[in-house]
């Protein structure tokens, strides 16, 4: 853990101090930021997590997230807020996060959050039949080796939650998943996701993969299904 590199951010710094002490004596190389400003500022690829705080003046957490998304900036995020409604923490997954963690916390639980997501990868499924690297549908490619996703020989961007989505669904077309199936299978045991998390990036994914997003298909009241019998 030790060569792992974490960013902090928050306005508040005993909260700063707290996080800090706690997470470097778990091993982790921690630095800190008490603005979203800041944030962005000190903000490097070497980070692989950033801890954010979502009230904060000048620049909010969900600021600093849609702007580092829209930036196509992928790094791990996991909010620290005192806010805890439905439709917060469901702005907070639509902005891209990780995961939310609702203040007051037990520091025991940030450092097993923070573990659970620097330890982990892309899911893993079943071995495609001939084992192959790639699954195609059309013009869109998924690179099940380098991640990549490719679209009329175009790379796409999409974040591990999207790409995980997108691989269950291309890898078995016209099987409709429930959303709980989804959640285990791309979310598996983190805590705090809700169902209607599901929509949130399913709906991000449609916007990335153009005309193709048509073919991600809600069956109302069952879930999602690639829907590839109109390219066959």
């Amino acid at each position: 853990m030790e060569s792992i590199k974490l960013l902090i951010v928050d306005d508040e710094e005993d909260i700063l101090e707290i996080l800090r002490f706690n997470l470097e004596n778990e091993g982790f190389i921690i630095d800190t930021a008490s603005s979203g400003e800041e944030a962005l500022e000190r903000l490097t690829p070497e980070h692989k997590l950033i801890l954010l705080d979502v009230m904060m003046d000048g620049m909010s957490g969900f600021r600093m997230a849609e702007k580092l998304r829209k930036d196509n900036i992928q790094t791990p995020i996991i909010f620290l807020t005192a806010k805890e409604t439905e439709n917060d923490m469901l702005t907070g997954f639509s902005v891209g996060a990780d995961d939310y963690i609702i203040k007051p916390f037990s520091i025991k639980e940030v450092i097993a959050r923070v573990k659970a997501i620097v330890k982990r990868d892309y899911v893993t499924f079943p071995a495609l039949e001939g084992d192959k690297d790639i699954i195609a549908i059309g013009d869109l490619k998924l690179n099940l080796v380098t991640k990549d996703v490719e679209l009329k020989g175009k790379n796409v961007i999409l974040t591990k939650k999207e790409f995980e989505i997108l691989n269950l669904l291309m890898r078995y077309p016209q099987k409709v998943f429930t959303r709980q199936e989804i959640l285990e299978n791309v979310w598996k045991n983190e805590s705090c996701v809700l169902e209607r998390t599901v929509d949130v990036h399913v709906a991000r994914l449609r916007k990335k993969i153009d005309e193709y997003g048509a073919y991600l298909t809600n069956r109302s009241g069952h879930g999602y299904t690639f829907n590839d019998s109109e390219l066959a």
